[in-house]
């Protein structure tokens, strides 16, 4: 799985229309509105690298209101859970 997290500029005025409206694409896994230079952060999970083309340029730069975004592609996931998950092998409870 691929994780792509876009930076995204929007109008002003429609914030929570547009955080919506790319809430509700299928790869889109969460989207945040959020504080500095960008108004919104989505969060894009797919197989393959050329879905990406598909989701943002192709889907999230075409919802109305979307003005720029920025697309950093993760190498590699660390969550708090994943470390539980891989301390607790072996352990019984």
């Amino acid at each position: 799985m691929i994780t792509a997290i876009v930076l995204i500029k929007t109008s002003v005025d429609r914030i929570p229309e547009i955080a919506e409206s790319i809430a509700a694409l299928d790869s889109v896994s969460e989207v945040f509105s959020v504080t500095g230079t960008y108004d919104l952060i989505a969060m894009v999970r797919v197989r393959a690298h050329d879905d990406l083309a598909e989701v943002i340029p192709g889907r999230i730069s075409k919802i109305p209101g979307v003005e720029a975004t920025d697309t950093h592609v993760a190498f590699r996931t660390y969550s708090q859970h994943d470390l539980e998950a891989a301390f607790a092998i072996g352990l019984d409870s």
